[in-house]
This record gives C-alpha cells, structure tokens and sequence, in this order.
C-alpha cells in the first residue's frame, strides 16, 4: 500500500495527459487519426512494458546499494570498481551523476505543475466558463502543497496508499467503460500493429515519440525510492494493480477516440479522453480525485528532491542545508526549507509561463529522458566495473537501452525552442552550482591544509614547550584529518587553556546508504588527554555528532558527559580575491553558496546552548 501511494504517483496520473497530448500532436501534424489509433495503443503498451517491466523493475533495480536505489546511490557503487588512486575517473562519473541531479530536480518542479495543471482541466470538460479558474486553482493548491511541507508527511502518509488504490481502481472501470466502445482496440495487444506503423509512417511516429514518453515519466520512481519499500512490494503493487489499471486505462481512451473517429465525428481540439470517459454525473468527483491523485504524486516527487539534496550535502555536492525530521521514527522523512521555497517559486513560475497542460508538455520529457540515459550508464559502468561482466553483455543490454534512451531523447530535442529550455535551463542551473561546489571546496579544502599545522607539533608547543593551563571538561573540535582545526587554534591564542579531554572529530561521508552502528565510529587515543574519532555517515543519514560521540562512549578509555562536553566550531568566510585558478563568477558563487550555508548547530545536531563558534577568512 506504501509503494501505491509514493512510487508509482507519478506514474499513476500520466493517464491524465498523455493520450490527450499525443492525439493533439497527431492533429497538429495533420496525420490521419483513425489509422494511427491501433499504432499509438501499442505503442503506449509496448513502451510501458520495456522501460518499466524489463529495463527497471527486471534490471536496474539489481543495482542497489544496500537496498537504496537513485541516481547518487549508483554513482556510489563505481568507486568500488576502480583502481585505487583513479581520480580523474571518479570525478568525471561524478560528474555523469551530478548532471541527472540536475536533470531530476528539474522533473521535480515540472511534474507537480503538470499533474496539477492537468487534474484541474477537467473543469473545462464540466462546463468551458471555469477555464478561467484553472490557472488560479492550480497556483492555490501548489502553494498550499509546498507550506504543507512543514508539517512532514508521516500524518498524511497513511491516506496516500487507500487514496491511490481508490485512483488506480477508478481508471480501471473507467478504461473498461472505454474498452466497451470499441473492442478492436484490444488488437493493440500485439506488438504488429506498433511496428507496421513505425515501418509506414517513420517520420511521424519519431515526432509522435515526444508526447508518448509521457506514459513512462516517473519510472525513475521505482529505482530511487526502492529502499523505501523494498523491490519485493514494488513488483507486486506493479503487477497486481498499477500495471494492469494504467493498461486499461489508456486503452480505454484509446477506445473512446477510435470508436467516435468510426462513426464520423470529428474530435474537438482540446480533446480530453480521460475526462470524456466519467459519466457525466460524476464528473466533478472525478476532478476531486484526480486533484488528490496529483497532489500525491506531487507529494512522491517533492519528498524524492528532499532526499536526492540530502545525499548531495552528504557527498559534498552541496553546501550544507537546513534539514528538519518530521517523525521520529522515520529517517527518509525530512524537510528542507531552502529547497522547498526554490521548488515552490520554480512550479509558480512554471504554471505562469505554461498555462495549460499542452503548453508544459513541451517542457516535458526532455528532463525525464535525459535521467534515463544517464541511469543506463551508470548502470552499465557498475555492471562491468564491479560486477565483472563480460564486455559483450553489457554492450548488448547497454545497446538495447540506450537504444529506447536517446531515441526518446532526440525526440524530445525539438520541444527545446517551445519550452524544453525552461527544464534545461533548471537543470544547467543545477549542475554549475554542484561543480562549482565541488571545485571550491577542493581548492578550499586545498588552501587551509596549506596554512595548518600539525595537531603534533601544536601540541608539542602549548603543552611542552610552553606549559598550557587545564581545565575540567571536554571540547569537541570538528577537523578533516590530523591537521589543527583552526577553532582549536584561536581558542587557545584567546583562552589561553585548554580542557582536560579534547576530541579531534572528523565526519567521513560514506558509500553506504546507512552505516553500521558498529562500524559508525572508530576511537584512537593519543598522549595528553586527547582522543581522535573518526564518524563514518551514510549518505540516507544527516550526521549527529552527539550521538557519535555516545556511541564512542568507553572506547579507548573515552567517557562523555554531554553536560560537560563544549562543541567548537568554525565559519569560514570566503573572500574572492585570492589566487585559485577558478573564473571569477564561480569564486562569488561560491562565496555566496558558503555565506549562505546552514550553520554547524543545525547541521550536525548540536545543543545550541554549548557552542561556541568561530570566525575565519580564506582567500580563494
């Protein structure tokens, strides 16, 4: 019931819109609909079994880690295949992945405004006088969805899988409804009828490709929520419900169409066969459901981002971020303020510049097909890397799917000038930022071990050289090796003492989703009453120094006494004007993205009340 109601919300309400867009795209291109009506049907079909069945759910999804699926968690399996010290290699997958990143958090703020959008036009199919109160109910529900957001998902949850049952079970009479008026449509079940059109009629059914992607968005779903729920529930809420309803559904509007289109009538522009479908009677409640039905999937979506930015701040890819638990008893589900303003201004705008569902098609699937190909990828780098398989098998299953890929790919291509730019335009945004991220905190990183000093040879001066004053308790220091954390510098230059218990806290980001308890912290003690701990964190966790340090509690004879134990750390303030071989431009971004990053206290689960922080400049 959980993965009906996250996975598949994306996928479930593609019926709201792709049949329409692909009949609108056959009108638009004059091509003659009766004729094409059998070939689109089994397209659709075919289509859906191949990227969903065979490509994810068959393929993809072997390629977990640890039982967490996504874009970051492939990524973080290729270094386990490579040679040691092969960094060029690493960074340029890295690289691969940050672009999906992109690419994915594009799709994140096209997809609520898509289904939204899409689930409100049913109006227009109740009475043509409420076109006008689309675009504002649709602007008044995502904004109400985004300040939801605060208040977590964990109490609404339980109504996400009933609701989507409901959905997916309404779609299914309804396509049988269709299926009724018109029974040849069942012959689309053969695969004969999509190739003999593909063969006839070659040059319109590549452009006919960039309506009929719309069927399989949110396919990246099952692989990036799989540890959520487990491959075992998605595969059967696939099988046993969401791919049987989303087949009827579609060749029920297909039905519908063909049926009208053999007796004569010309269909209307602006056809919509999803809604045409609903008794009259019930037309409302069907615009009421389809409304929930998108807000879920906008729901899945949003809560996808939050995840994918949460690995990105663990990997380093980005600045650290304000993150809130909103259940304490479920660590996926979070809430990140920034990214959730930015995704809300991002739909607004994207609602205001496409006003209709036709309009955002074309700003649809460009993303989406992109992510695709990036995944087949990165899927065949570990299956040849870290599984060993031999090079023809990868050929052969990276052909077949790259094949599907990047022929949906150059399809979508020609929506670029009619609004694929704008997702584009996300996604390159998305991506400078994480490179430029990555970049500066190298030759950050870079430039402050060139100015430190041995944490020895700063013991061997306050502590022998000249004999430095204890005092009771411990503090906490946050350094990336054995270097002398700049806070534990200036503390001492201004203190002029030092505590009878210091600890030289390093946070290693690990490959793992989630670490070990028992592998989590490494203690090793050194001379004069001080303790160096290593913290492994997964990327699916958000570190909390506290309890590394409890778990640390024994070890290497290391007692902690929260009430005693002092947390120092640093704010580093970027200055521009330094020699790094960066552009200009990127050195500000930068300095912004580190000027604007979350504090330590909130990061890493400090008690305000026992940090001190301090202050430091470093030219780039």
């Amino acid at each position: 019931m959980g993965a009906v109601g996250v996975v598949f919300g994306d996928i479930g309400t593609s019926p709201l819109y792709a049949v329409k867009e692909s009949i609108a795209h056959l009108r638009a291109h004059g091509e003659p609909l009766e004729e094409f009506m059998l070939g689109l049907m089994s397209l659709v079909l075919w289509l859906l079994v191949f990227v969903v069945n065979v490509k994810y759910i068959f393929s993809i999804t072997r390629a977990s880690n640890r039982g967490e699926g996504g874009i970051f968690a492939l990524m973080s399996l290729i270094p386990r295949g490579l040679a040691r010290g092969v960094r060029r290699s690493t960074l340029f997958y890295l690289m691969i992945a940050v672009l999906g990143a992109g690419l994915l958090f594009g799709d994140g703020i096209i997809t609520p405004s898509m289904s939204v959008l899409s689930a409100m036009e049913g109006l227009v199919v109740f009475s043509p006088k409420l076109s006008g109160a689309v675009v504002p109910g649709t602007l008044v529900i995502l904004v109400a969805l985004f300040f939801a957001q605060q208040w977590g998902t964990g109490r609404i949850g339980a109504f996400f899988g009933p609701v989507m049952i409901l959905w997916f079970v309404v779609i299914a009479l309804l396509g049988l409804r269709g299926i009724a008026m018109d029974t040849s449509v069942l012959r689309a079940f053969n695969p004969a009828y999509a190739a003999s059109l593909v063969w006839a009629h070659p040059v319109a059914c590549f452009f006919l490709l960039s309506a009929v992607v719309l069927v399989v968005t949110g396919a990246e779903a099952l692989y990036a929520d799989m540890g959520h729920f487990g491959i075992r529930s998605i595969r059967l809420a696939w099988y046993v419900l969401v791919g049987p309803a989303l087949t009827l559904s579609y060749f029920g509007q297909g039905a519908l169409a063909l049926s009208r289109l053999k007796a004569g009538e010309t269909l209307p522009e602006g056809f919509n066969p999803f809604f045409e479908l609903v008794p009259e009677g019930f037309l409302i409640p069907m615009v009421l459901l389809s409304t929930f039905a998108a807000v879920i999937a906008s729901q899945a979506m949003i809560s996808g981002v939050f995840s994918m930015a949460r690995q990105a701040v663990r990997l380093n890819l980005l600045p650290r971020l304000e993150i809130v638990h909103t259940s304490d008893e479920h660590e996926g589900q979070i809430y990140l303020p920034t990214i959730n303003g930015l995704m809300l201004v991002g739909c607004l705008i994207t609602v205001l510049l496409f006003p209709s569902s036709t309009a955002l098609a074309s700003a649809y699937g460009i993303a989406v097909t992109a992510v695709m190909g990036v995944t087949t990828f990165l899927f065949c780098t570990v299956a040849y890397r870290l599984w060993r398989w031999r090079l023809s098998v990868v050929l052969l299953v990276g052909f077949a799917f790259l094949s599907v890929d990047l022929l949906l790919l150059a399809a979508n291509v020609l929506k670029v000038f009619s609004g694929g730019w704008f997702t584009l335009a996300i996604a390159l945004g998305t991506f400078i930022v994480m490179a430029t991220w990555v970049q500066g905190s190298y030759h950050l990183g870079k430039r402050i071990a060139e100015d430190s000093q041995s944490i020895h040879e700063f013991l061997a001066e306050v502590l022998w050289t000249d004999v430095t004053p204890r005092v009771d308790g411990t503090a906490v220091f946050l350094t990336t090796n054995l270097s002398t954390p700049i806070a534990l510098k200036h503390f001492v230059e201004h203190a002029h003492v030092l505590h009878q218990k210091i600890v030289l806290l390093t946070i290693i980001p690990s490959n793992l989703p989630v670490v070990p308890p028992w592998r989590q912290v490494h203690v090793d003690w050194l001379p004069d009453g001080i303790w160096k701990i290593t913290a492994r964190c997964g990327f699916m966790e958000s570190p909390n120094i506290p309890r590394f340090l409890e778990r640390s509690n024994g070890k290497e004879a290391f007692k902690f006494d929260p009430e005693r134990t002092t947390y120092f750390t640093r704010r580093t303030l970027v200055l521009p004007t330094g020699p790094a071989k960066i552009a200009p431009w990127r050195k500000r971004l930068f300095a912004a993205l580190a000027r604007n990053a979350a504090d330590a206290t909130r990061s890493f689960s400090l008690p305000p009340s026992r940090v001190v922080d301090f202050g430091s400049q470093v030219e780039l």
